[in-house]
C-alpha cells in the first residue's frame, strides 16, 4: 500500500525472474488457440483467417495509437493529474476527453489524480462515462463511421454527467489508508518488443489499405499472411508471460508498453473474431435473427454486460455490432455503461469510487440508448 498521493511512475520494477513465469491460465488460453490454428481443413484455415485478420484490421490500428500517445507522454513528461488539479471548473471536461480516447489509460491518469486528491467524483464520473475501452480501437478500425458519432455522444454524456455529480453527490469516496499499486514496471525494451513492432508496421499499411477498399496481398515478396500470423503468435507468447493484467508502467518505454498492451487487447479481440464466426459456421446460429427477436430489451443488456470489469466483454458487443448482430442503441449502452480494463486499475486505486461511478454512468447510457431506439431505430444499423 501507498500513501494517497499515487505517483503512477514510481511503481516497482519487476525482476527479470518473475518475467519469464508462464501463468498456466493464459498457457492454457495460449495452447488452444495455437491447436485451432493448426488444426487440419477447415478450421485451422478459418482460424488462421480470422487471426490475420484480427491482427491488421484492429491490432496494428491499435499499436500505431498507443505508440503515438505514449512516445507524446514520453517525450514532453507532460504530469496530466497535476494539470487537472489546477484546472478547477474544467477538470471534468478534461477527464471526459481522457476518458474518451481509446483505450484505458486516460481513464486511469483520472482515477489516479482522484485517489490522490487532485480531482473530483465528478471527473471519476466523466471519464468512465465517456470511455469505451479496448473496444474503441474495434469500432474505429472497422466501422470508423460509427466511432465518429458514438465516441462524441459518450465524451457529451461524460461531461453532463460528471458536472450533475459535482453539483449534487458530496459523499467523498476517497480510499483511506493509501491505494494499491496499479502497475509492476517491466524496466527494458526487450527484443520481442521490437518484433512486435516489426510485425504491426506492416500490417498497419495493409489494414489502411483495406479502408481505402484497396488489397494487398504481399509486401516486399511477403504474403500478408505471413507477417500477420507472425504479429499474432508473437503478440501471444508477449501476453503468456506478461506480468502486467491490463495497463502497463507510465516508466516503462513506448515500444514496450505498445507490445505489451496491444498483446493484451489483441487476445481478446480474436477470441470475439472466432467466437462470433465459430458461432455461424459450426453451430449454425443466426445471431441477427435471435437478437432481433428481443430487441426492446438489448439497450438494457448493453448497458448490464458494461457492469463486468475488463476489454473482453465489451470487444465481443462491439463485435456483435460490426457483424450486424444488435443495434446501434445497444453498443451505445455498452458503450456509455462500461468502463473496460480501466474498472480494474479504478478498483485497486479507489474502489468506492469505482463502483459507484459505475453505476451512475448507466444512467445517462440508458436514457440515450433509449432516447435513439425509440426516436431513431435505424440509426447506423
Amino acid at each position: 500500500m501507498h500513501s494517497p498521493d499515487v505517483n503512477t511512475t514510481a511503481l516497482p520494477e519487476i525482476g527479470l525472474a518473475r518475467l519469464g513465469q508462464f501463468r498456466p491460465r493464459r498457457l492454457l488460453l495460449v495452447a488452444a488457440l495455437v491447436a485451432l490454428a493448426l488444426a487440419p481443413g477447415e478450421l485451422g484455415a478459418l482460424t488462421r483467417g480470422l487471426m490475420q485478420d484480427a491482427f491488421v484490421q484492429v491490432s496494428a490500428f491499435v499499436a500505431a495509437t498507443l505508440l503515438l500517445f505514449y512516445g507524446l507522454e514520453k517525450l514532453f513528461r507532460f504530469d496530466m493529474g497535476v494539470a487537472m488539479g489546477k484546472a478547477k471548473t474544467m477538470q471534468v471536461p478534461i477527464a471526459a476527453f481522457l476518458g474518451a480516447t481509446p483505450g484505458c489509460g486516460g481513464a486511469v491518469v483520472v482515477v489516479a489524480a482522484y485517489a490522490s486528491g487532485k480531482v473530483s467524483f465528478g471527473a471519476v464520473v466523466a471519464t468512465l462515462t465517456a470511455t469505451m475501452g479496448d473496444a474503441a480501437f474495434l469500432l474505429i478500425a472497422t466501422r470508423p463511421e460509427a466511432a465518429l458519432v458514438l465516441l462524441p455522444i459518450q465524451f457529451t454524456a461524460g461531461i453532463l454527467t460528471g458536472w450533475l455529480i459535482d453539483r449534487y453527490v458530496a459523499v467523498d469516496y476517497r480510499p483511506q489508508g493509501g491505494a494499491c499499486e496499479i502497475a509492476p514496471r517491466i524496466g527494458q525494451t526487450r527484443l520481442r518488443d521490437y518484433a512486435y513492432l516489426a510485425a504491426a508496421i506492416p500490417g498497419l499499411i495493409v489494414g489502411a489499405a483495406q479502408i481505402g477498399q484497396i488489397e494487398i496481398t504481399q509486401i516486399l515478396g511477403v504474403p500478408v499472411a505471413v507477417f500477420a500470423l507472425a504479429g499474432v503468435f508473437t503478440g501471444l507468447a508477449i501476453w503468456t508471460i506478461s506480468p502486467v493484467t491490463a495497463m502497463t508502467n507510465p516508466a516503462d518505454r513506448p515500444v514496450t508498453r505498445m507490445a505489451e498492451e496491444t498483446s493484451f487487447i489483441s487476445v481478446w479481440v480474436i477470441i470475439a473474431y472466432l467466437a462470433y464466426d465459430y458461432a455461424a459456421a459450426y453451430a449454425g446460429l443466426d445471431l441477427k435473427a435471435l437478437f432481433q427477436s428481443i430487441a426492446p430489451v438489448l439497450p438494457l443488456i448493453g448497458a448490464a454486460i458494461g457492469f463486468i470489469p475488463g476489454c473482453g466483454p465489451q470487444v465481443l458487443v462491439a463485435t456483435l455490432y460490426v457483424n450486424g448482430a444488435i443495434p446501434f442503441s445497444a453498443l451505445l449502452a455498452n458503450a456509455i455503461s462500461n468502463d473496460g480494463d480501466a474498472l480494474f486499475p479504478a478498483i485497486a486505486l479507489a474502489p468506492r469510487a469505482a463502483i459507484m461511478a459505475t453505476v451512475f454512468s448507466t444512467i445517462p447510457a440508458l436514457i440515450v440508448a433509449y432516447g435513439l431506439y425509440f426516436f431513431a431505430p435505424g440509426f447506423l444499423n
